[in-house]
């Protein structure tokens, strides 16, 4: 293992299951670890974590509440969790968080087939680990299988189509996940209602507690981080709720803002722009435009 600053640095797949204490693997650059043969002493408490490949786990069963989002709900049915080259993660300090079996493949591996390059439209790999994917029962017995599949052909003497397979089965596992998480967005409506209804009282607090005249206009970065939600994942769940992806739903707060102020107050448009935040009431004109079809000035006309 390469140490930097309190980071572990693992660069391949063999070099991971010589840590976790396995023999290595049949295919340098895949690999499917059941973790409960783990122990959770192969790093300290609190050891920083980056892979140089992806990570895919499956757990069959959840004990116990799981953090999702901004609460804690029960979920005893099994989930998904994915990560991306890079990420850096902790450990989980508990044994109990190592049950469960993980997919580990380098980029190297699926880089010339066109997974290759769409893995990245998966947006999943960039959330966080409390925004797992949380599985019924017939949705773990379908990526149970699709795992079963990857560990007969693992298992199995590698040939000349081994990773053909093997990558159609990640895609598979992936599209399915896509479709899982899409029904997670919509069945969990109280959840989701409550982030938006956040959401919506975050932007009305920063508008009227005025941090748009000492911070600009509210940005993804703040907003997700206020929701304690990764900035991929509020899009997504935005997007599959209201068809807006995060921007696109500060910019619709901040026009029904603008038009409050400009049916409502006296203020000039280039103050109303300020008071919004933009640097430049051009960007404010160029904007109301686009979403109202009207200029701010004809929007106020329309009232007189």
């Amino acid at each position: 293992m390469q140490q930097q600053p309190n980071i572990v640095h693992l660069k391949s797949i063999s070099q991971l299951v010589r840590v976790l204490g396995f023999p290595a693997p049949s295919h340098p650059l895949i690999a499917l670890v059941d973790y409960t043969s783990v122990s959770n002493e192969v790093f300290p408490k609190g050891q920083k974590v980056s892979l140089d490949f992806y990570k895919i786990s499956f757990k069959p069963t959840f004990t116990g509440q799981i953090k999702y989002g901004q609460g804690h709900y029960d979920f005893e049915e099994g989930g998904l969790a994915f990560l991306k080259p890079k990420q850096i993660v902790f450990p989980p300090e508990d044994i109990e968080s190592y049950e469960g079996i993980a997919l580990y493949f380098h980029p190297d591996f699926i880089r010339n087939y066109p997974l290759g390059k769409t893995i990245n439209q998966y947006g999943f790999f960039s959330y966080d680990v409390s925004e797992a994917l949380f599985l019924s029962a017939k949705e773990k017995e379908v990526i149970a299988n699709v795992f079963k599949i990857i560990v007969n052909e693992l298992e199995n003497n590698i040939d000349n189509f081994s990773q053909d397979v093997l990558v159609s089965q990640i895609e598979l596992l992936l599209n399915y996940s896509n479709r899982f998480y899409n029904r997670q967005f919509i069945t969990r409506k109280a959840v989701n209602h409550d982030i938006i209804s956040s959401l919506d009282k975050l932007l009305h607090n920063y508008f009227e507690e005025e941090n748009s005249l000492r911070n600009g206009l509210p940005s993804v970065k703040y907003i997700s981080t206020a929701l304690k939600l990764s900035p991929r994942y509020l899009s997504d769940l935005l997007n599959s709720l209201t068809g807006l992806n995060t921007q696109q739903y500060i910019q619709q707060a901040i026009i029904e803002k603008a038009k409050e102020k400009l049916s409502t107050t006296n203020l000039s448009v280039s103050e109303i722009a300020y008071e919004l935040g933009f640097e430049h009431s051009q960007s404010f004109n160029k904007l109301f435009k686009t979403k109202t079809n009207v200029s701010p000035l004809e929007f106020r006309q329309s009232f007189n």
